[in-house]
């Protein structure tokens, strides 16, 4: 495994949908192989909508790219769902524990090994189904530990209504001078693809009093570049 030592600056490592360079993403694996290392600060996942109205841990919109079948997440069922068996890394089906997993059970490995939670809330959700979300979490006993982050502003909006105080993050492909205003306005932070980042945009940020996180880092001369901007998390498959 590739190794940066992270002291200066004190940034905190994210792993990326888990320790997913090892692996299968987004599985309960992952999560356990992540929380089971002490420079992990928190872990990474996203969440989406089942068709019946649970929340399941998953990236894609479908399931081809780590199940070989085509499930659309948000068409199916829990229970279809939970019946697919994950590929592992090499792309190989054989091992019967590699399911998509629960909202709960993410959070409550999280909780077990005292890690902070990063969560995206993957595509557009209702208020409603925020709100949902916020309350498994909130009845685990673990909000204070999350962090929730994502590409669709109007998440966040909704979030901050139900939770003014909560952790967020905006996250964002390139850099733009209105993200600014948006990082204001609604007290979130900036997780940005750590190839748009500048010392410049760090600064600036920094400078309205939000933290930069950063995605996805698996190189460590393009860590330790970050970490001289000042960043004050670091997303990633493999470093620790």
């Amino acid at each position: 495994m590739n190794t940066i030592k992270i002291s200066k600056g004190g940034v905190k490592m994210i792993a990326h949908r888990g320790l997913s360079g090892l692996e299968r993403e987004n599985t309960c694996s992952a999560f356990v192989a992540a929380c089971n290392r002490e420079s992990y600060f928190g872990v990474e996942t996203d969440v989406h909508r089942t068709a019946d109205g649970h929340y399941v841990i998953f990236h894609d919109d479908d399931t081809r790219r780590v199940g070989v079948d085509s499930l659309k997440i948000e068409e199916s069922t829990f229970d279809t769902l939970r019946s697919l068996q994950l590929t592992d890394i090499d792309g190989q089906r054989g091992r019967s524990d590699l399911r998509i997993p629960s909202l709960e059970e993410y959070i409550g490995i999280c909780k077990k090994y005292d890690k902070d939670c990063v969560l995206e809330l993957k595509n557009h959700f209702r208020a409603a189904d925020i709100h949902r979300i916020v309350s498994i979490v909130e009845k685990s006993g673990w909000l204070e530990r999350v962090i929730f982050i994502s590409f669709d502003l109007k998440n966040l909006i909704a979030l901050r209504r139900y939770c003014p105080q909560q952790r967020a993050q905006y996250l964002l492909s390139k850099f733009q001078d209105d993200a600014l205003d948006a990082l204001s306005e609604y007290d979130l932070g900036l997780d940005i693809k750590y190839t748009a980042l500048t010392p410049e945009i760090v600064s600036r940020v920094h400078d309205i009093g939000k933290e930069v996180n950063c995605w996805t880092v698996n190189e460590p001369d393009e860590a330790a570049k970050l970490v001289d901007m000042g960043v004050d998390y670091i997303t990633t498959n493999i470093l620790e």
